[in-house]
């Protein structure tokens, strides 16, 4: 028998007023014993009624707590929640993300018996529009997201990063918080960090949540091409990728950029774009038909367009970054900070932002 510790769950949210009474069922109605739960929402100044409803749930349930996260960016609204939380484990949940009723207890249990300094389940994704579908089905390929091991919902073991996260409370005493520079990609690098100082992260099956993708193609587009810009700056700190696969869509929108530069003058280059874009066509329509027979037949049609997404998002924002952080170290833009799912960074979280980094 080993002693349930105390956990804190932190969830930061902003504006999601359509979502936050299903976020907080799902974790009230954990079979972890409520007497040893706290959740503590980062709220990011909402505007669209969630601290209403968060304050609503506050006072019906006194494990509830409403942070206020003034930056209004992930990172800074995490940090808050931890700082703030009374727990010896702390479990980031989101709020478009459904949990099984034993999320909270698998945690524990994977925590305990693999002794590591970060756990987690794989990515299984819930979708119910067309578009969703097609999104989910994509997001489960090795061709769109480069064969990270916590896609594949069966992988058990270490892994160099994990969705979400369960952690000691000792895990951020030894490699510290997240990094509030990053709009995007906190995750993965409060990971790398954690690895490159000789920590552990593992990944099981037994921890089960299903993450909602996004429902059209622009904010997919959006999505990506942030996850891109901010992996620059990722590298940039640590003078090394966590892995090749974060260099190829940048290396491939750059060569399909320089050999369109080049054709209109030369018969090589524009012989050498027209092999590329045929090999990538190719590529992607195999790898949707491949898809399709896995998932659904009737995805097929957009199949293509949502690989192109992932791809030429994460391309363009990585290259965008490597021309804003790297080649004119300059601040980013609006574009690659403001959320992607819900309403715009306010202005008076623009100029925290600003602020911060500076």
């Amino acid at each position: 028998m080993i002693e349930l510790p105390l956990v804190s769950v932190i969830v930061p949210v902003r504006n999601e007023a359509e979502w936050i009474y299903t976020c907080l069922e799902t974790i009230l109605l954990q079979d972890y014993p409520p007497k040893l739960l706290e959740v503590l929402v980062a709220d990011g100044m909402s505007t669209d009624g969630t601290r209403d409803r968060l304050s609503q749930h506050a006072r019906n349930d006194a494990r509830i707590r409403m942070i206020d996260n003034r930056l209004q960016i992930v990172s800074a609204g995490l940090n808050a929640a931890i700082r703030s939380a009374h727990g010896d484990v702390i479990i980031r949940m989101d709020a478009h993300t459904e949990y099984a009723p034993d999320y909270i207890r698998q945690c524990v249990f994977v925590l305990n018996t693999t002794q590591a300094d970060n756990v987690g389940g794989p990515a299984r994704t819930r979708a119910d529009s067309y578009t969703e579908k097609a999104v989910a089905a994509a997001y489960h390929s090795r061709f769109s997201v480069g064969g990270a091991r916590f896609h594949n919902v069966d992988y058990e073991g270490y892994v160099d990063t994990v969705t979400y996260g369960c952690w000691p409370r000792a895990t951020f005493e030894k490699i510290g918080f997240f990094d509030t520079e990053l709009v995007r990609n906190q995750d993965d690098e409060h990971n790398l960090r954690l690895t490159r100082a000789g920590y552990k992260i593992w990944q099981s099956p037994i921890i089960r949540s299903w993450y909602r993708p996004r429902g059209s193609l622009l904010a997919l587009f959006r999505q990506y091409m942030q996850y891109g810009y901010w992996k620059v700056r990722v590298i940039q700190k640590h003078r090394l990728p966590a892995s090749v696969r974060h260099l190829v869509p940048g290396a491939f929108l750059l060569m399909v950029l320089i050999l369109a530069c080049l054709a209109p003058f030369f018969a090589s280059p524009r012989w050498a774009l027209v092999a590329l874009a045929g090999a990538y066509l190719v590529c992607v329509v195999t790898t949707s038909v491949i898809t399709c027979i896995r998932s659904e037949i009737r995805l097929l049609p957009v199949l293509p367009v949502v690989f192109a997404c992932y791809h030429f998002g994460y391309g363009y924002g990585f290259l965008r970054g490597v021309w804003d952080f790297v080649i004119w170290k300059r601040k980013p833009g609006t574009a690659f900070t403001s959320l992607t799912r819900s309403s715009d960074v306010s202005n008076v979280g623009r100029s925290l932002l600003e602020q911060q980094s500076t």
